[in-house]
């Protein structure tokens, strides 16, 4: 190794440093360009320094780089502890922890809900799932010990954070509260004090089922919920989980209360009333007493315009009008005409066309009997295409009464994740205590689904929760082991395009 003067043909010289192997000169070092030999002396002489103090060693690297590589390589390899596929278990763990689900100090919780979002199965199959892919060793028997634990200690703890984390992304007031309710199912008809056969929301007849109560706050984040007897009507359930949440979490009346028409009875409006709660609900407008249908009906709204009805105190009935919808009121009543014109062309219904659900298995149609389709009740069903009706206490305006009333649909959105994403229902476990354990431990999942929507929505990302989730599953840590300092290094690695847009997740 040595250094070397090279001048140019623009006249400049180069100072290099040289090494000649096997016949073959390999330019090792260049210490620049300069315009004279005077400045060529200076960097020669710094040059032949670097080769006294870091030379050995630099011909050394060179003269057996690739074997040493190949050396290194091996040596890292060998010592490598393990290959984690645990993406999903780093983003949801951190996002686990942001909401404060931690302070619940159980590690088997963490290791449900994750599991929950991830790779929904039974809790047996759950436990193969956490060790083969996070290497976490959980018995069967410690999973339903805990959840024994989960109902008596800690469920209400859950439904706290999950409460004071939303309320601090609203800052410190919820403002709209949104209830509504479905029914989860059971393979079996095997009754007891919660389990009971009953109206299904997914059209199983034949199973018991509860009735599950959920609130949400604007933009679905859940809050509460609570289960009932599967034969519960769904109208007395609203108000007294309502008093409840908001007697525990001393909210007051700083919230709005929003419901569906399905939940609303005469009964649950003068008790929202009486408790002076802030409400916005569906209204029945033809189940109304008739001046009220009347004054409705003489109205002359346009597309999008509202009329409104003061009425008992501050409380107001709000008609709105949408062309959207009644063209889609028109549309349906004329496929459903069409069927009947089909259906009965000849005048006379059969045994085979009466609606045999129910006890109407059990009737005995000796003759036909004859039908005919009634014109002026078609006509009297036209007059209210396109009318929608709304009951508030609220003094919000009429448009802004219509916004609330359809944020509706966020519950309706939690139940389609709850029952589909997480796999909520059919319910395997037959105890009102494990019942209620599972229910906690999919509203937990569901609140960690929420936030790490909002993370997605806050960064930028362009997936969605489910195509995040999708490719943090091939994200994988490598653990190696240090022999020299006794210790662990850890890396997760994000080798591909995918990985790195969802990178950010990962830094909460």
């Amino acid at each position: 190794m040595f250094v070397r003067k090279r001048k140019n043909k623009t006249g400049t010289i180069s100072v290099v440093v040289v090494l000649k192997q096997q016949g073959k000169f390999t330019e090792v070092k260049n210490f620049g360009t300069v315009a004279s030999e005077a400045e060529a002396d200076v960097l020669q002489k710094k040059a032949k320094r670097w080769i006294d103090e870091y030379g050995g060693q630099q011909l050394i690297d060179f003269d057996d780089r690739c074997g040493r590589e190949r050396e290194e390589t091996e040596r890292v390899v060998s010592n490598m502890d393990s290959l984690l596929i645990n993406g999903t278990q780093l983003l949801l763990g951190r996002i686990y922890d942001s909401i404060g689900f931690n302070a619940i100090e159980d590690e088997v919780l963490r290791h449900l809900v994750i599991a929950r979002l991830t790779q929904p199965r039974s809790k047996l199959a759950t436990v193969d799932y956490l060790k083969s892919y996070y290497d976490e060793d959980v018995d069967l028997n410690r999973i339903y010990r805990y959840m024994d634990k989960l109902h008596s200690t800690q469920q209400e703890l859950a439904q706290s954070i999950s409460v004071e984390h939303t309320r601090s992304l609203f800052g410190g007031r919820l403002g709209l509260v949104f209830y509504d309710v479905t029914t989860l199912y059971f393979e079996s008809a095997a009754e007891d004090e919660l389990r009971s056969p009953g109206f299904s929301k997914d059209g199983k007849t034949a199973e018991t089922q509860v009735v599950l109560g959920l609130l949400v706050s604007e933009g679905g984040y859940p809050l509460s919920y609570s289960v009932f007897n599967g034969k519960q009507y769904e109208g007395y359930t609203m108000i007294p989980m309502i008093d409840d949440f908001r007697q525990r979490y001393g909210l007051g009346n700083d919230f709005v209360v929003v419901a569906d028409s399905g939940l609303m009875n005469g009964r649950n409006i003068a008790m929202l009333r009486q408790a002076g709660y802030k409400y916005v609900i569906g209204a029945r407008i033809r189940n109304e007493a008739e001046d009220v249908k009347g004054w409705i009906l003489s109205q002359r709204l346009a597309n999008g315009e509202f009329a409104e009805l003061v009425r008992k105190g501050d409380e107001r009935l709000i008609i709105g009008y949408s062309q959207k919808r009644a063209d889609k009121d028109a549309y349906n009543r004329k496929r459903g005409i069409a069927r009947l014109r089909k259906a009965y062309s000849k005048g006379t219904l059969t045994k085979e066309q009466v609606n045999r659900r129910g006890y109407n298995k059990f009737l005995e149609i000796s003759r036909d009997v004859t039908v005919e389709i009634n014109e002026s009740k078609i006509a009297e069903d036209a007059k209210w295409d396109g009318l929608k009706g709304y009951i508030t206490n609220t003094s919000l305006e009429p448009k802004q009464v219509v916004e609330q009333y359809h944020g509706l649909w966020v519950v309706e959105r939690a139940f389609r994740v709850s029952k589909g994403t997480l796999e909520m229902r059919p319910m395997f476990h037959f105890t009102p205590r494990r019942i209620e354990a599972h229910v906690c431990i999919c509203f937990v999942a569901y609140k960690v689904y929420k936030e790490l929507e909002r993370l997605i929505k806050e960064n930028g990302i362009p997936h969605s929760v489910d195509k995040v989730i999708d490719i943090a599953k091939t994200v994988i840590t490598v653990r190696i082991n240090m022999p020299e300092n006794g210790q662990v290094f850890t890396k997760t690695m994000f080798l591909t395009d995918r990985h790195k847009s969802i990178e950010p997740l990962f830094n909460i």
